[in-house]
């Protein structure tokens, strides 16, 4: 099979890129950390139909190919905010799609207990970008529900592992109101899989481009590192990382586009996994090919590095995604 981008999957890459470029600079980006998105960047966010990309309930929109290509642009600049779940939520939450509307969402494992009332949520529960949402999505197992921030008991404290990322730890959830059955539950962790993987593939290819970009300007010894043998190495490795996640990224988009490429399920895990591993291991390699200074929080590889830990814990951690498709190829080799 031969995958190829359309025109509009194109334009769609091509503007969020730019849009991220002159929104997102790396130039101080210090100054973000902890900082909610301005809120002229919400209706900019709909103009460019990011956030109604997967369309509605019934499977409209642009699609989840145009997702992942625009969400990887998000990830290789590290764009902050709701944007992730807001996205996902925009097909059950009137005004999401168009920007008048922030979610922030958490995943609730089974078997969790109301402390906060009936069919409310034992916690502490940590939600990401919880003071700059309107509504949080709570996403079960068997079906999708939105509570009101206004809704929300007082917060725990709590720090993020990602300054760029701030969390609200709460010590239960309320019951909120039903928007979709386990289907839509199904639909949509299979969507934030997809996107956060495309997300970890942008952060791979940031740090593969700090790296790069520092192995050719740093010098050592009257030449550039990136001529020596070892940082050589350390690069082409991100490079097939970042190359091997992408392909499994485009692919799983494609067959939850198409079911009948393959199995939507496995393809998800698969560009879960490989994403995590690539975002994870090349934000360590940055950090190793700036030396000293890349361990210090005035360069980017940590910003890079911490991104990629939170969301590698996103819509499940790799070895969930391993241990899952382990368990399907051995039923596979199981079945007669």
């Amino acid at each position: 099979m031969q995958f190829r981008l359309d025109e509009d999957q194109l334009a769609m890459r091509g503007a969020v890129r730019a849009f991220c470029a002159d929104r997102f600079g790396f130039t101080g980006i210090a100054d973000r950390a902890g900082k909610p998105l301005a809120p002229g960047l919400w209706p900019a966010l709909a103009e460019l139909g990011v956030l109604g990309v997967l369309g509605d309930a019934d499977g409209g929109g642009i699609g989840v190919v145009a997702a992942a290509l625009a969400f990887e642009q998000f990830g290789e600049h590290l764009a902050g905010g709701p944007v992730l779940w807001s996205t996902l939520a925009a097909p059950f939450v009137p005004g999401a799609a168009d920007g008048r509307v922030r979610v922030a969402g958490v995943e609730l494992a089974d078997g969790t207990s109301g402390t906060g009332g009936t069919g409310g949520t034992g916690g502490p529960l940590v939600v990401e970008h919880a003071d700059e949402c309107d509504v949080l999505l709570l996403l079960r197992d068997d079906r999708l529900e939105v509570c009101p921030r206004a809704d929300l008991p007082p917060p725990l404290d709590g720090a993020p592992l990602d300054p760029l990322t701030p969390v609200t730890v709460f010590p239960h959830v309320p019951a909120g109101q039903v928007v979709g059955g386990a289907a839509d539950a199904r639909r949509l962790r299979r969507a934030g899989e997809i996107l956060s993987a495309a997300q970890l593939v942008g952060v791979a290819q940031g740090a593969l481009d700090t790296a790069r970009d520092h192995a050719l300007e740093r010098v050592q010894f009257g030449v550039p590192i990136g001529s020596f043998q070892a940082v050589k190495h350390l690069l082409a490795d991100m490079y097939v990382r970042v190359e091997l996640a992408r392909s499994a990224t485009y692919a799983a988009a494609a067959t939850a586009a198409d079911p009948r490429a393959g199995d939507p399920d496995r393809a998800a895990s698969t560009a879960k996994l490989l994403a995590g591993e690539a975002g994870i291991a090349n934000g360590r390699a940055a950090v190793q090919i700036l030396g000293g200074m890349g361990f210090t929080w005035d360069m980017l590889p940590h910003y890079f590095l911490k991104r990629a830990w939170v969301l590698e814990n996103g819509f499940g951690t790799t070895s969930w995604h391993a241990a899952r498709l382990g368990a399907a190829v051995g039923d596979e080799a199981a079945t007669p």
